[in-house]
């Protein structure tokens, strides 16, 4: 298959995923159980993806449990995502030169 049918099929894909509740739910969704759940899918989406990246990418448990530790406590201390990667990051490699 060429490359233009693989593009075209990924395009309608993509299209048909954001269409459809649009054709679904024309009127505004006053369900607040059904509102909840919508508004928390991207975080789940998004932690089901990151945190086995996480264990897997050092293949070592104990630096990425020191390097996911450091990032949790920026987060909650508010601090910019750019310094929560680059001080997780970090952390993860200052515990692999000790290991």
């Amino acid at each position: 298959m060429s490359l233009a049918v693989y593009i075209a099929v990924m395009a309608g894909v993509t299209y048909l995923i954001r269409m459809i509740p649009f054709t679904f739910f024309r009127k505004k969704i006053k369900s607040r159980f059904f509102r909840s759940f919508l508004y928390y899918i991207p975080y789940a989406v998004l932690s089901a993806m990151t945190i086995p990246a996480i264990f897997y990418t050092t293949h070592n448990m104990w630096t990425a449990a020191a390097g996911t530790a450091v990032a949790l406590l920026l987060a909650f201390f508010e601090m910019p995502l750019i310094v929560v990667a680059l001080a997780a990051s970090g952390a993860a490699f200052l515990l692999s030169l000790f290991m």
